[in-house]
């Protein structure tokens, strides 16, 4: 084992703590991931002092026991990565300070992280799938604050084909849930509803259906599911009825999805490999159409396991062998960028 490319990750942007050791050939040393899903459920979303304050509280011991689990101490890292934005700024702050000082500490280089690159560039991680993807490739990126239809030419090599108009498809899922009375995070509460539900029980709108390009649309969308719920006056939705909502709502997603990706392999003709990332790509029926839509198409789909859909420290230490192979480490000053869209990589 090269120790001197072995890579230490550490992810903060939203209301995950996360730390993960990865040996360079993409073995996973060791992988923690804390989650502060109960300090937000009562507020309904992410508060972000509150998760700058978690993130304080438990990066150390996570980092300590990280490294315990891979069996190192910070001598035997060949770098330490973490993710510098796009995110909650006082997350980002805390997790890029922490690992600025163990770098500085411990003489070694320090990677910023592009949180968008690391989803990019996870389906490259060794055992992941047959054969590892080779660049260019597709991604198709859904979080709770990002849409986006991208192709990863490299590191950090990014041309955008669509993006959002308005809400991410995150958003929309976690603000209809929210309409129909779910707890939080909604997005795992809608698709377990959804299979309650008739998927064609309301005809709700497809913004951007058919027309040219890879952007997307969703407000219009979630607009309508407003109008629904608001009919029930200030009782709360039936749950048959809510089921049908849920269900008709994630049909009008996934139709919305495979007709922007069908432009998009339309206008990528040589492109043979499609990964899908983010939060919702671990949502069972958008996995399902999407891999339907390649076998027409003739493409590859590739997903990662659902654990490393959603923000882990895998994904941030895999960016950061990734860069530190290809000489990309960061300077101590290197800033954080709440809004880092990736092709100003």
């Amino acid at each position: 084992m090269a120790m001197s490319q072995i890579v230490l990750g550490i992810e903060s942007s939203c209301d995950e703590t996360a730390a993960a050791v990865l040996a360079p050939d993409g073995r996973i040393l060791s992988e923690l991931v804390l989650s502060q899903i109960a300090d937000h459920a009562p507020w309904g979303g992410v508060v972000p002092e509150i998760a700058a304050r978690a993130h304080l509280a438990a990066l150390a011991e996570l980092t300590r026991e990280a490294l315990r689990q891979a069996g190192l101490g910070y001598a035997g890292l060949g770098a330490i990565a973490a993710t510098a934005g796009p995110g909650l700024i006082g997350g980002l702050l805390v997790g890029t300070g922490f690992a600025k000082g163990a770098a500085i500490a411990a003489g070694k280089p320090y990677i910023a992280i592009n949180h968008l690159e690391a989803h990019a560039l996870t389906a490259r991680l060794p055992g992941l799938s047959p054969t590892q993807p080779q660049f260019p490739y597709l991604l198709l990126l859904l979080s709770g604050g990002h849409s986006q239809c991208v192709v990863v030419e490299g590191v950090g090599r990014h041309r955008q084909l669509g993006t959002t108009l308005d809400d991410a498809v995150g958003e929309a899922f976690d603000k209809t849930a929210k309409l129909l009375g779910l707890p939080y995070p909604g997005g795992p509460a809608l698709e377990a509803l959804a299979r309650e539900g008739d998927a064609t029980a309301y005809p709700l709108p497809r913004p951007l259906l058919h027309r040219p390009g890879a952007d997307f649309s969703f407000s219009g969308l979630k607009t309508a599911v407003a109008q629904l719920t608001a009919a029930q006056g200030q009782t709360a939705v039936p749950r048959p009825l809510a089921a049908n909502i849920a269900a008709s709502f994630q049909a009008a997603i996934t139709d919305i999805l495979a007709d922007r990706l069908h432009n998009a392999f339309l206008s990528r003709p040589d492109i043979s490999t499609l990964i899908i990332a983010g939060g919702v790509a671990a949502n069972t029926a958008i996995r399902t159409r999407l891999d339907s839509l390649c076998a027409t198409h003739g493409k590859t789909l590739i997903a990662p396991p659902l654990r490393l859909c959603t923000d882990n420290a895998v994904m941030v230490a895999w960016a950061g062998v990734e860069r530190l192979r290809a000489g990309l480490t960061s300077t101590l000053d290197a800033p954080c960028k709440p809004r880092w869209p990736l092709e100003s990589l």
